[in-house]
């Protein structure tokens, strides 16, 4: 739905030799929301954001998630919603402020709860894959 000139949000790639400090995100779409209210609440404004359950499956409180390339963490996990909490900081330097109750917006989770449910579908599959004999073997 963006036209030319239209706001975006980029971020530079961590450097493989950095520092790690954020969200293991890669920058990809995995499917869109559409934001159902946002709320002020003395320093923060609040997003809800509805999903379907193939974005909501491996989103968590306190895990990450990426809206519009902006990488926040889960406030607050619904039936069918989450909430972040934006700190003015991140509001003023992002299109978040641009954002209104019924914009849709794109969505990527967090890889590792994708990483988990592939090995542990191997699992599944009778074809090894993460076994409480396996990580104790590794030292888990």
């Amino acid at each position: 739905m963006l036209r030319p000139g239209s706001r975006v949000n980029l971020e530079r790639a961590m450097p493989a030799d950095g520092r790690f400090g954020g969200h293991i995100v890669a920058g990809h779409v995995d499917g869109t929301g559409r934001i159902r209210s946002i709320r002020r609440d003395d320093n923060a404004v609040w997003y809800t954001i509805s999903a379907g359950p193939q974005i909501l499956r491996y989103i968590v409180e306190k895990g990450s998630i990426t809206v519009d390339g902006i990488s926040l963490t889960v406030a607050r996990l619904l039936t069918d919603a989450f909430e972040v909490s934006v700190i003015p900081h991140t509001a003023a330097v992002t299109t978040l402020s641009d954002r209104k109750a019924g914009d849709a917006v794109n969505l990527e989770n967090d890889v590792i709860g994708k990483y988990v449910e592939r090995l542990l579908s191997y699992r599944e599959q009778g074809s090894g894959g993460i076994t409480r004999e396996m990580l104790t073997k590794y030292g888990f």
